[in-house]
C-alpha cells in the first residue's frame, strides 16, 4: 500500500486507482474516509469487507457539485435553499433517489439505501479535486472497523490497515483537525432532521 503526500500527481494516481474500482483512504472536511467508485458494485463492496460493515447500513456518497446531487436525488427549491447553505462542508444530506427516467439515464450506485441517498459537497481542497477528475460519485465512510472510533492520523491507519491488500492509496494529509464524522441531516421529507 503506498502512502502519498496530497499534490497534483497524487490526484492522478488516485483517480486511475478509483477508475479502476480501488480503494483509496483520504482525508476530508471532518475524519479520514475510504472512498471507492459508488458506480462500481466489486469497489463498494471492498469498502464493506475492509471496515466489516453489514451491508444493511447505506453509504454517504460524496459529489462534486450540486448539478451531480441533482442527477442522483430529487431536490426541490426549499431543499436546494437549505443544501446551499451547508455545501460545500461537513453535512451530509439524506435526500429522496431520482428513479430512472426513461431516456435518461442515471448512474447506478451500490451501497446506498433504495429510496434514499445521502450525500455530500466537500470543502477540502484535494478532496474537491479529486471528486472533479474522478468526475464520479463516490462511496465514502469513515477509517475504522464498524462501530470503533474513526482513525486520525497515518500512523494509525497503517497500525489497522497497513496489511489489508484492499487498500490501494493512502493520501496523507496529517492529523485529522476534527476528529468528528460529518453531521447527517434527513431532508427526505422536506424536513430537518439530525440523525447524527
Amino acid at each position: 500500500m503506498k502512502v502519498i503526500r496530497p499534490s497534483a500527481s497524487a490526484a492522478a494516481k488516485a483517480t486511475a486507482l478509483l477508475k479502476k474500482g480501488g480503494v483509496v483512504i483520504c482525508q476530508t472536511d471532518t475524519v479520514y474516509g475510504f472512498l471507492a467508485d459508488a458506480t462500481n458494485k466489486k469497489a463498494v463492496d471492498k469498502i464493506y469487507k475492509i471496515k466489516k460493515r453489514p451491508k444493511s447500513k447505506p453509504l454517504p456518497v460524496f459529489v462534486k457539485d450540486f448539478k451531480m446531487a441533482r442527477e442522483l436525488a430529487e431536490i426541490d427549491g426549499h431543499q436546494a435553499k437549505i443544501l446551499k447553505k451547508f455545501w460545500p462542508g461537513k453535512h451530509t444530506f439524506i435526500l429522496r433517489r431520482k428513479k430512472m427516467d426513461v431516456g435518461r439515464p442515471i448512474s447506478l450506485l451500490y451501497g446506498v439505501d433504495k429510496g434514499t441517498i445521502a450525500l455530500r459537497i466537500p470543502k477540502h481542497l484535494f478532496l474537491q479535486k479529486l471528486l472533479k477528475k474522478v468526475n464520479r460519485p463516490l462511496a465514502q465512510t469513515s477509517v475504522n472497523i464498524s462501530t470503533q472510533e474513526p482513525l486520525k492520523n497515518k500512523e494509525a491507519i497503517l497500525a489497522a490497515f497497513g496489511k489489508n491488500k484492499l487498500v490501494g492509496l493512502i493520501i496523507d494529509g496529517g492529523k485529522a483537525k476534527n476528529g468528528k464524522p460529518s453531521k447527517i441531516i434527513d431532508l427526505s421529507n422536506g424536513k430537518l432532521t439530525t440523525i447524527r
